[in-house]
Formats: structure tokens, sequence, C-alpha cells
């Protein structure tokens, strides 16, 4: 029996989250709905012009891995923080959450790594993040009995950044695959993808990751398309298994030749989509290493994206587990 149902690698960031209005992004030269990587001065800047903000661990594979936690999962992480006030703070708060964290923390310089989030009035996060300790994150960091010990492993394709964490992920994949499990990955971004589109396709097509998520944008970034029914058709043939979220649409989910559609779950009001494509992972995972069907991993996707982007903040504050059982999902 694996002693994980999933391993989620990522960059262990602390959220810094505020409200603001869309002549703030204009003003200081904030891509909207992206995720920009910024310095220390810029850290330092966009800081002493936040509002009142609400500090919170995220990093997408992280929130992942709550999600995990949340549904009733087996889960463990690797990450780098720093021995600081923030690397404590991400430390409690993931093992708060029934994560198994235990990846040595830097001592000294970087700091911790910090994301700071701006929530417009539509409920899009547009994020500037200084990544500081997590790149420091490497080969040495990998635990074997938790590579090869897990269903699934998860990377965020933001690890893709940081080079040394690229080695990592290799040599996770390499002893998972080695113990017959199964690697996944997030895209995480349409810049993300622009930037290391061959690496992807080459991670993919080498069956170095089984399974895929993306979003609309970033399936049609990575296949340089307009079109999503030709990126949808491209990237059935490049891996075994994709799940493309498409907002208020739902999302598909492709395997060989089979299609599933999965609605949307209805929400009272869109307060902040931080987090939406992380808890969708974690729901469909949870799913997965449970031996459910597609459309079942597919609705708890779903479920757990529609119940975050209805808070602030990307990591589920109520219990998944008893929120899918009301659903009828569990």
């Amino acid at each position: 029996m694996p002693d994980y149902d999933v391993l989620c690698i990522g960059n262990a960031i602390v959220d810094i989250i505020a409200q603001c209005d869309e002549e703030f992004l204009e003003t200081n030269g904030i891509i909207k709905g992206a995720m920009n990587l910024i310095d220390t001065q810029r850290a330092e800047l966009l800081y002493s012009r936040m509002g009142p903000a609400i500090e919170a661990s995220g990093g997408s594979a992280g929130n992942t891995a709550a999600g995990v936690a949340s549904f009733g999962g087996r889960v463990a992480f690797f990450g780098k923080v720093s021995n600081d006030a923030l690397g404590q703070i991400y430390e409690h708060d993931i093992h708060a959450q029934g994560v198994a964290f235990d990846t040595k923390p830097l001592k000294g310089e970087p700091p911790t790594a910090r994301s700071m989030i701006f929530v417009t009035p539509d409920g899009e996060r547009s994020m500037n993040t200084y990544l500081g300790a997590a790149i420091e994150l490497g080969p040495e960091d990998v635990e074997a009995d938790k590579a090869s010990g897990a269903k699934v492993t998860y990377f965020e394709g933001y690890l893709w950044d940081p080079p040394r964490a690229k080695e990592a992920i290799r040599q996770t994949a390499k002893l998972a695959h080695a113990a017959g499990r199964e690697v996944s990955m997030t895209l995480s971004d349409s810049f993300c993808v622009d930037r290391y589109r061959d690496e992807f396709l080459d991670l993919m097509r080498s069956g170095t990751v089984d399974i895929v998520f993306a979003n609309s944008h970033e399936i049609k970034s990575l296949y340089q398309t307009s079109s999503f029914d030709e990126a949808l058709a491209q990237i059935r043939k490049d891996c075994r298994i994709a799940a493309v979220t498409r907002s208020e649409k739902g999302s598909v989910i492709v395997r060989g030749d089979e299609t599933v559609l999965i609605q949307a779950t209805a929400i009272k009001e869109l307060v902040d989509t931080t987090g939406a494509g992380d808890l969708y992972a974690a729901g469909f995972l949870h799913g997965y290493t449970q031996g459910r069907d597609l459309k079942a991993c597919g609705d708890l996707g779903s479920l757990a994206a529609g119940l975050v982007i209805q808070q602030i903040g990307p990591r589920p504050r109520q219990n998944l587990r008893r929120q899918a059982e009301q659903a009828s999902l569990l």
C-alpha cells in the first residue's frame, strides 16, 4: 500500500492578499490576471502601496496539497522556506491542514517567498511573486520514500522558473515511475507556458508527465492557437489524461478518444479566483487516487473550485469532505 495518495511539489509561498481597483493595477504597471515574478526592490515597493491585507500560506501546489487533505486524502509536500517568521507561518499552516511537510528550511538568506496578490472587484487576482527561498529547492530535498510511496506526484509549472527545482522534479518522477506510480503537472499560467513551451511539451511527450491540468488560456498558449478545440485535439495526443478548466463553462477531461464534460458548480458570489485551479486539481486527484471515474473526479474538482472562489484566500476554509458528502459526491 502506498503511504500517500498525492505528493505535491511547489513553491512554498506566503500570500499577502489585498483588494484594489483597476486604476491601482494600471498606476503600478501590474499585468492583470497574471503571475509576475518580481525582485526584492519591487516587492518592497508594492508592499508599501498595498491596502489592508490578509496573510495566508499559499503557493499553487501547496494549495492543492491542503485541498487533498481537506477531502481526507493522505498528502505530502516538498517545498523550501527560510528559517524566518514567514517560513514558520507557512510550516504551521500546512501542518495544521494535515499535510506531511518535512523539507529542511534554509538557514539565513534569501527569506521565505511571498506573493502580493491584488484582487479587483470582478474577483480576478493579479499576483506579484518574490520567490526568495523557494528557488533553493533542489535534488537534495527529494525524499525517496515519499516520491516512490505516493500514488500520484503533482507539481506546478511555476517550478520551471527556479533552475534546481527541475532536477528535483525529474528525480522524483523517475522514482515515482520506477515504483509504478503516476506523475501530474499543472501548466500554472499562460506566461509560464510561453517561457517553457518546448520543455512542457517534452515532459508530456516523453511520458515524464501522465496527467496535465490547465485552463483554456494555458492550453491555447501551449499550442499557439486561438482555437480551444484545436488545442484540445493536440493535448489529447500528447498526454494520457488532460483536465482543462473553463471558468463558468466548467471543465473538459480527455483520455484517448474519451471526452468528459463537467459543469461548473453554481455559486452565490464570486469573491476571489485565487486558488481555483489548485483546488480543482485537489478534487480531481482525490477522486482519482480513490479509483473514481473521470466524471466523479471532475465533479469533485468543480465543487472544490466553486467553494474556494467564494472566499478570500486560496485554501479551503470549509471541510471539503463534508461538503462533498452533502453534495452526494462521496
